[in-house]
C-alpha cells in the first residue's frame, strides 16, 4: 500500500505555477486527479485543484522535501473536473494573461456538498413540447450545421425561428448520444428560451444560472458529469460544463456583452467556445438579429459559415418604424412627445399592449444646478448621481453610495436647482398620469430586486394583466408577446455619446433588438423611436431595417481607425485609493512596454497612459494603458512578459483585459 503520494495542484492565486502537496495513507488512496483538496497556503485555508497523482517527487522542486505541506483532507468523492478543463484553462492562462489556478477555479463549482434543493427554476412541470414544422430554410440551416464541422450563425431578424433551429439540432444531437451546451446571455433576461428547452427536452436538461447556490450548482455539475443530464443552458460560465461526449455548442444572442467575464480571468464565452470546439473537433452555432461587428466581418469574410432567416413564422411582418426628433418636439410636460403618447392613447383603446424602453434606470438622470452648472458626482465614482423618487435619495449605480437630494447648489449655494434627463422611474410616473385607466407596471434591477419576481411580471404581461409595461434592456431581449402592438424607444442616444469605439454597434443593436418585440404576431406592430439626433448612423439605420448598411458602415470606420475586428487590443487598468500611485504605476508600465516592445523589435502601439472614461469608480482612481497590434500573439507575449516580471506598487492593482468589450 502506497503511504505517501506527491499532488500537483493548481490554486486560485495570481501566481503563475502549480504547487506540490503530499498525502500521506490512508487520505493518498483518495486522492486522483480531478479532485478538489483542502490545504494550507501561506497562512491561509485554500482549495487545491489536483492536476495529477505521483509517487514520486517532482523534478526541480524549489522547495526542501520537509517543507512539503500535507493535504487537510479531500473536498470530492469522485472527481469534478476533467483533463479537458486542465487543457482549457492551460489555453485561457495564455490567452488572457491569468494564472492557470485562476482559470480553473472560473469554471469548477464552488460548493462543498450538493444540495437536495430542485434547480428548475423556470418550469412548473417537465412536460415535454411537441417540436414545430420547420420551414425549408430552418431545415437547411439544421442540416447544415449538423454535418460539419464548422463555425456556424443563424442569422435573421427577430421572430424568424432562431430558437427553433437551434432546438432541432440539439434534438438530433441528443438522438445521435452527444451532449449539447446552449448559451444564452442572462437567465434571467431569457427564460422564454429555457422554459422552451426544458419543455422539450424535459429531465434530460441541466440548468446553470447565477439563482443557484455553490451546492445545487455543485448538484447540477454532477448530473451532467454523470450523463443524467445531456443539455446544458446556462449563461456565461455554462461554457465550462464537463459534457461527455459533447456533439455541438450554441451560442445563443451572439452579441450581447454579458458573455464577456468583468473579473478575472476576464474570459469571452464565445472565444471559448470556438476553442472548445475546435479542439473537439464539432460545430459552434451562433445566432442573433443583431451580431457583433467581430461576428459580421468573420462572416464576410467566410470563416463563420451564414445561415439565413427571412421569414416571420408567427404570422406578423416587420413593424412600422417612425422616429420623432425631440429638439423639434414639444416636450415641455415630460418625455413622452406627443406622437407618441396619441399612438399609446390608440393601442389601448384597440386593448392591445406597449412596451416603453428606456435604458436608465432612476426617477432622473442627474442634479443640476441651473445657476453654475454644477452636476452632483459621486464622492467614490467619476459619475452623476442618479435621483430614485420611490426612495428620495441619489444613489450612484456604480458603488451604491447613497445622499440626500440637496435644495441648494453645493457649489455656488444657488436656490435654482434641479434635474436633467429622465429614468424609468420618471417614465412610470408620467405613463400613469397620462393614461390613468392604463395598469403600468415598470421592469428594471431596482424594482425586480426578488427571485422570480422577473419572470412573473413578465407573465403577467403576456396574459394581459398589464397594459403597459416599461423598462430597461430586461424588456429588450428573447421575449414573445402574442398582444403587443406598440413599442416606444423614450430615448434612442443614452449610449450614443459614450467614449467607446463600440457605443455606434450598442445602440444599433438596442434599438433593433427591442422594436423586434413588435410585430411578432400580427402584421400591425409600430415602433416609435424619440431621438435628439435621429440621423445619427446608428439610429438611421436600425429605423430603416437597414443591418446591412449598418456594418458595412461601421466596419469602414473602425478600419480606418484601427479597432477591433482589424486589431486586437489589451487593455490594462492600473487602480488605487492614491490617484497619484495610479497614474505613476501607468506611466512606468507604459515605458516599460514600449521598452520590451523595442527589445522584441515587435510593432506594436502602447497608447497612453490616460485616465479611463469612468475615472473613479468605489473610491479607486483609474488609469489605463492600451496595447494595439494586428496580431493577438504579439501584444500577449509582450504584455506576459510586462505582467509576470513587473511587480505592481503597493496599493496598485492591474486588471488585464484580452480584447476589451468597453473602455470605460
Amino acid at each position: 500500500m502506497q503511504e505517501t503520494v506527491y499532488l500537483e495542484t493548481l490554486l486560485n492565486v495570481p501566481v503563475p505555477q502549480t504547487f506540490t502537496y503530499k498525502a500521506e495513507s490512508p487520505l493518498a488512496q483518495d486522492i486522483e486527479a480531478g479532485k478538489r483538496v483542502e490545504v494550507r497556503f501561506g497562512n491561509r485555508r485554500m482549495t487545491a485543484f489536483v492536476v495529477s497523482v505521483a509517487q514520486d517527487l517532482p523534478e526541480n522542486l524549489p522547495v526542501p522535501i520537509e517543507k512539503i505541506k500535507p493535504v487537510i483532507r479531500v473536498l470530492d468523492k469522485t472527481p469534478l473536473f476533467t483533463e479537458e478543463h486542465i487543457r482549457i484553462s492551460k489555453w485561457m492562462a495564455h490567452y488572457y494573461l491569468c494564472s492557470q489556478g485562476e482559470a480553473l477555479a472560473a469554471m469548477v463549482p464552488s460548493g462543498r456538498r450538493e444540495t437536495d434543493g430542485h434547480s428548475f427554476a423556470f418550469v412548473d412541470d417537465s412536460i415535454q413540447a411537441e417540436p414545430r414544422i420547420l420551414s425549408e430554410e430552418q431545415k437547411k440551416a439544421a442540416e447544415m450545421v449538423i454535418k460539419s464541422n464548422k463555425l456556424h450563425y443563424i442569422y435573421g431578424a427577430t421572430g424568424t425561428g432562431k430558437t427553433e433551429v437551434f432546438l432541432a439540432i440539439a434534438e438530433k444531437m441528443l438522438s445521435q448520444n452527444k451532449g449539447v451546451i446552449y448559451l444564452v446571455p442572462e437567465i434571467g433576461l431569457t427564460h422564454q428560451v429555457t422554459e422552451a428547452v426544458l419543455h422539450r427536452f424535459g429531465n434530460t436538461v441541466a440548468v446553470l444560472h447565477s439563482q443557484l447556490t455553490p451546492s445545487q450548482r455543485l448538484k447540477e455539475w454532477r448530473r451532467i458529469l454523470s450523463q443524467e443530464a445531456r443539455i446544458v443552458i446556462g449563461a456565461r460560465s455554462a461554457v465550462f460544463a464537463p459534457v461527455p461526449n459533447l456533439g455541438i455548442m450554441v451560442i445563443d444572442e451572439e452579441h450581447d456583452g454579458s458573455y464577456k467575464s468583468g473579473t478575472t480571468p476576464r474570459y469571452h464565452a464565445r472565444q471559448v467556445a470556438m476553442f472548445r470546439c475546435a479542439s473537439a473537433k464539432i460545430p459552434l452555432v451562433m445566432g442573433s438579429a443583431t451580431p457583433s461587428a467581430e461576428a459580421w466581418h468573420l462572416m464576410e469574410t467566410g470563416k463563420i459559415v451564414r445561415h439565413t432567416l427571412t421569414k416571420r413564422l408567427a404570422g406578423g411582418k416587420p413593424p412600422e418604424i417612425e422616429t420623432v426628433d425631440l429638439s423639434k418636439a414639444n416636450m415641455a410636460d415630460g418625455c413622452i412627445s406627443p406622437k407618441l403618447c396619441e399612438e399609446i392613447r390608440n393601442t389601448l383603446a384597440e386593448k392591445r399592449q406597449v412596451i416603453l424602453f428606456l435604458n436608465r434606470r432612476g426617477f432622473t438622470h442627474f442634479f443640476r444646478c441651473n445657476t453654475c452648472g454644477y452636476e452632483l458626482k459621486c464622492k467614490n465614482c467619476s459619475v452623476p448621481m442618479t435621483y430614485h423618487k420611490s426612495e428620495k435619495r441619489l444613489r450612484c449605480h456604480y458603488c451604491g453610495w447613497i445622499v440626500e437630494p440637496p435644495s441648494i447648489c453645493p457649489e455656488c449655494a444657488s436656490v435654482d436647482v434641479g434635474y436633467a434627463g429622465f429614468g424609468t422611474e420618471f417614465i412610470e410616473a408620467e405613463a400613469t398620469s397620462k393614461f390613468p385607466s392604463a395598469r403600468v407596471c415598470r421592469v428594471d434591477t431596482d424594482s425586480v430586486a426578488k427571485k422570480d419576481e422577473l419572470r412573473e411580471k413578465i407573465d403577467e404581461f403576456r396574459k394581459g394583466k398589464i397594459d403597459i409595461l416599461l423598462g430597461t434592456q430586461m424588456v429588450a431581449k428573447g421575449l414573445n408577446f402574442p398582444n403587443l402592438k406598440l413599442v416606444g424607444v423614450i430615448m434612442a442616444d443614452t449610449g450614443l455619446h459614450m467614449p467607446d469605439f463600440r457605443a455606434a454597434e450598442r445602440t444599433f443593436s438596442l434599438i433593433t433588438q427591442v422594436a423586434g418585440r413588435a410585430g411578432r404576431f400580427f402584421p400591425d406592430g409600430k415602433v416609435i423611436v424619440q431621438s435628439f439626433c435621429p440621423d445619427r448612423e446608428p439610429i438611421l439605420y436600425a429605423c430603416s431595417g437597414n443591418t446591412e448598411g449598418f456594418y458595412k458602415q461601421e466596419l469602414e470606420q473602425r478600419h480606418i481607425l484601427g479597432f477591433p475586428p482589424f486589431s486586437r487590443l489589451i487593455r490594462l487598468v492600473f487602480r488605487s485609493a492614491d490617484e497619484k500611485a495610479s497614474s505613476r504605476a501607468a506611466e512606468e508600465a507604459a515605458k516599460i512596454l514600449n521598452w520590451i516592445a523595442s527589445e522584441a523589435k515587435t510593432e506594436i502601439d502602447v497608447l497612453g497612459p490616460s485616465q479611463c472614461p469612468l475615472a473613479m469608480v468605489a473610491a479607486n482612481h483609474r488609469w489605463q494603458v492600451l496595447l494595439r497590434a494586428t496580431s493577438a500573439e504579439h501584444i500577449q507575449n509582450i504584455c506576459a512578459r510586462f505582467i509576470f516580471g513587473y511587480k505592481a506598487p503597493a496599493k496598485v492593482y492591474i486588471e488585464v483585459d484580452m480584447d476589451p468589450i468597453n473602455l470605460l
